[in-house]
């Protein structure tokens, strides 16, 4: 590990990406700890008021203190993005290895019907989801994470496919194991590096889609200090206090260049053929 972190601070875009995120780290640990404000406290005498030495990023239509509710804010966007990446990057490498495993018509079948739900956007597919799910943090999460499914198997199965053709995955089979036994333990932990590369990247596009969702009303729900909801609720109030949509975009957009970022660090730190 020590290794890894080290090549990857070798790297720009890693080392900028790490840079990037540990503010956001820190918002989401210690958020409300760091909250200059109550972020839900109500001030109609301080509504509207511009960016100052008492409230860095200004107030919205309530008087709540944007920076406080960013900051406690982050805990709502960025483990949802991460949650919804995860659950489909798991699915999706499972069923991705399963198809290389099994091959022919199995396989056939499963990639023609990934190839169908790719043809449907990562948004609509989400909102198709959603619609059938009702609303919510939840399944928002979820829905994301069935979008993002489809494109991780086909991804971990282009690199599953070659750990098919190698020596010990035919050991295995020689000696009897069972696919369970030869999918999780023999070619999974040799398509893991691709594919964290993959999600990290991913990452980004999921604080986006539940920016998106949020900003739609489909996901977290009013008084909750999200990101997207935060967009949504100034639109109203745009010419006349733009920094309430300022402050929350700049903070989704900080959040999604960053995992951008260290995911291309991560693609140059675990590929042995680049001369560092």
């Amino acid at each position: 590990m020590s290794e890894l972190l080290r090549r990857l601070l070798r790297t720009r875009q890693g080392a900028l990406g790490l840079v990037l995120l540990a503010p956001v780290a820190l918002a989401v640990v210690l958020g409300p700890a760091l909250a200059p404000h109550d972020p839900d406290a109500i001030s109609f005498t301080t509504r509207l008021t511009p960016p100052s030495l008492r409230y860095w990023l200004g107030t919205d239509e309530f008087g709540r203190d944007l920076l406080s509710r960013i900051l406690v804010g982050a805990r709502a966007s960025v483990p949802m993005a991460l949650g919804a990446t995860l659950l489909g990057t798991l699915s999706g490498a499972v069923l991705g290895t399963l198809s290389a495993y099994l091959g022919g018509r199995a396989d056939e079948a499963i990639m023609r019907t990934i190839d169908a739900v790719m043809a449907i956007p990562a948004l609509l597919l989400a909102l198709l989801v959603l619609s059938t799910l009702g609303g919510g943090a939840e399944d928002a999460t979820l829905a994301i994470a069935i979008a993002f499914a489809p494109g991780m198997a086909r991804i971990t199965r282009s690199v599953a496919l070659a750990a098919r053709q190698q020596d010990y995955v035919a050991s295995a089979i020689a000696r009897g194991e069972g696919g369970t036994w030869i999918v999780f333990r023999e070619m999974g932990p040799n398509v893991i590096a691709p594919v964290v590369v993959e999600s990290t990247i991913r990452v980004a596009f999921a604080v986006m889609l539940v920016a998106t969702l949020s900003f739609l009303g489909l996901g977290a729900q009013p008084p909750a200090p999200e990101w997207g909801l935060m967009i949504a609720e100034g639109r109203e109030y745009l010419h006349q206090a733009p920094w309430m949509i300022i402050a929350p975009g700049a903070a989704i957009a900080i959040t999604a260049i960053g995992f951008n970022l260290l995911g291309d660090g991560l693609r140059d730190a675990l590929n042995p053929r680049v001369d560092r």
